[in-house]
């Protein structure tokens, strides 16, 4: 009896730790449509932690289950998809304020209508994303696209770096809308690109085997000591040139 109880409460660890990841991303959403998009991407960010931890610790503790790889999946659609699709949408709608065009439910301009709603082309790909991911075989231990949770990362970085830092080149960078569309359209193209990249998943230390994945994880915490909030989307495309640096050096080995 004890032996059947402690086998359910390990296999249930990562499960809660995914559970967390869907209560997060909620909240993240909930601050996105209240306009708190500061801590609408702190907790995209907590949510990229717990996806990161709920699948180390399965592997961990050996306690992969089929309802733990369905909830994933939902947890990484709310968190990843939709959260980041909401932020979008907001900046939209601050861009298009900025600009002069109020969206008006009362009296729409369907160009403002088609602008905002482009924003949720984001959750569309990233549940395909998942999808492809759920079926595609050769996935197992890199990616074929841009993971969800790096494209998350990306969008979520827009909102800090707006509201805290001091460069009015990138704050005017992001308040303009062509640069938000193409986060979106680009964004949403490299989710099911046929283009292998790179996993962080760790399993040994053994530095030959790990090399890309030091070298990432170095750079990426430098950029961070030095640039801040502004480190965020310059390590999600070093990581996309990275792989497709690693890709050009197997092929060629």
């Amino acid at each position: 009896m004890k032996r059947k109880s402690f086998f359910y409460i390990k296999r249930s660890i990562p499960n809660t730790i995914t559970s967390l990841n869907i209560l997060s991303g909620c909240l993240s959403i909930v601050l996105a449509f209240e306009g708190n998009l500061v801590l609408s991407s702190f907790f995209i960010i907590l949510s990229a932690v717990f996806d990161f931890f709920d699948g180390m610790t399965a592997r961990w503790l050996n306690a992969y289950t089929q309802i733990g790889k369905e909830l994933d999946s939902l947890a990484d659609i709310l968190s990843f998809g939709l959260a980041p699709s909401v932020i979008i949408y907001q900046l939209l709608k601050l861009t298009l304020r900025t600009e002069g065009l109020l969206f008006n439910m009362e009296y729409p301009q369907y160009f403002e209508i088609v602008i905002l709603m482009s924003s949720f082309i984001i959750a569309v790909f990233s549940a395909l994303r998942l999808a492809k991911f759920n079926l595609d075989k050769r996935q197992t231990e890199s990616f074929i696209g841009l993971p969800v949770p790096a494209n998350a990362l990306f969008i979520a970085s827009l909102p800090l770096i707006l509201f805290k830092s001091e460069y009015p080149f990138f704050q005017d960078l992001i308040l303009n809308i062509y640069f938000l569309l193409l986060v979106v359209f680009v964004g949403s193209y490299l989710l099911i690109a046929e283009l292998p990249m790179f996993s962080l998943k760790f399993k040994n230390l053994d530095p030959k085997k790990n090399t890309i994945r030091f070298v990432f994880l170095g750079i990426a915490l430098l950029l961070i000591i030095v640039l801040k909030y502004i480190a965020f989307p310059l390590i999600i495309m070093f990581y996309i040139l990275l792989s497709v640096f690693n890709n050009i050096v197997i092929k060629k080995g």
